[in-house]
């Protein structure tokens, strides 16, 4: 089994997707339209170009998403994509660019369980929680 995070979007689905590909270091494997499918029938004609879904590999892990019609957008909450690091160094690089035009919740430090740790949701209102692991 493999568990995956699908991301629910209000329109920025491919923006978002585009970014995280650089920030993470990932590839975007799928980047589906409405238009051209059966769905295109069941979104407004300005939603047809949003994407219906999204596949970003990173390192083996997979994140999804899409855009959710604006009459069925819920802002997230209630979760947070946890990202692990073994090179504190590149937590750092990740939550800097991450919390750029975010919100910072906690700022990245050093906690009793973690060399580095801190929260934050990013532009397009996506909450991550970013852990650099503690030196064998």
């Amino acid at each position: 089994m493999q568990l995956n995070p699908y991301l629910t979007f209000n329109g920025q689905c491919e923006t978002a997707f585009k970014f995280y590909e650089t920030c993470l270091g990932g590839k975007i494997e799928a980047m589906f339209r409405h238009t051209g499918t059966p769905a295109e029938q069941h979104v407004p004609p300005e939603w047809r170009d949003k994407i219906m879904h999204a596949r970003l590999a990173v390192n083996g892990q997979v994140l999804m998403g899409s855009d959710a019609p604006p009459d069925h957008y819920k802002e997230p909450k209630g979760f947070s994509v946890s990202l692990q690091f073994k090179d504190v160094k590149e937590a750092e690089r990740v939550f800097n660019a991450l919390a750029e035009n975010g919100k910072v919740g906690m700022p990245l430090q050093q906690t009793f369980w973690a060399a580095r740790f801190g929260t934050l949701v990013d532009r397009f209102g996506i909450p991550w929680m970013i852990n650099g692991e503690l030196a064998a």
